[in-house]
């Protein structure tokens, strides 16, 4: 996966800066959206000079890039650390756990609503299908992601099937979830559900 920042922080100083400045991306991103968002107004927030974004970051699309890079993360460590007292019975409560816990981060954590970890919804063309990566789609970076996390929690089956498997239903997820957003800001509980339905229903054919 390509690296989302010019050079990585070394020092505690440093990070603390890059994740100020990514906190503040996160909140501009909600208060005037992707085309607004200027480098100039995440370093003055951030209360950091301009040169020092540009030491850490390329541009407003590395910026975001990395913020998306930091949701997915969160996003997978939610999940690893609530299955333990989740009492998951079967791999369907764990499809529904993932989707639950971004419907979550989407009304709850600052900027995701705008930029999750996928597409920047942002003006057509902008190009923000690869907000994750500058080489590979943002779907097949999720699909990769969570083809670890299932192999290692369900035992799942080692192959091309499995890898198909999971990047079509990442898809059918994110194309699903977005119709529930765009119907209600808060995510229509009906979509959401009928996300969840199909999902579990597409992977029974590939999953234990």
């Amino acid at each position: 996966m390509t690296s989302t920042l010019r050079r990585r922080p070394a020092q505690r100083r440093s990070v603390e800066r890059v994740e100020r400045m990514l906190d503040e991306c996160a909140l501009l991103l909600d208060e005037v959206g992707y085309d607004a968002l200027t480098t100039k107004e995440v370093a003055r927030r951030a209360e950091v000079p301009i040169g020092t974004f540009y030491q850490f970051f390329h541009d407003k699309q590395g910026l975001v890039r990395a913020l998306a890079r930091r949701n997915l993360e969160a996003f997978l460590q939610r999940i690893i650390e609530l299955i333990p007292a989740a009492d998951l019975g079967h791999w369907t409560d764990l499809v529904d756990l993932a989707i639950d816990e971004f419907v979550d981060m989407k009304r709850t954590t600052p900027g995701f609503a705008v930029v999750d970890f996928g597409e920047v919804l942002g003006a057509p063309g902008d190009g923000g299908k690869r907000s994750l990566d500058e080489t590979q789609e943002n779907n097949v970076v999720v699909a990769e992601r969570l083809r670890t996390l299932s192999m290692e929690l369900l035992d799942a089956p080692v192959g091309p099937g499995l890898d198909r498997a999971l990047l079509v239903a990442v898809e059918a997820t994110d194309a699903v979830l977005k119709l529930a957003f765009r119907a209600d800001p808060a995510g229509d509980p009906e979509l959401i559900a009928e996300c969840k339905q199909l999902v579990r229903r597409y992977l029974a054919d590939h999953l234990p």
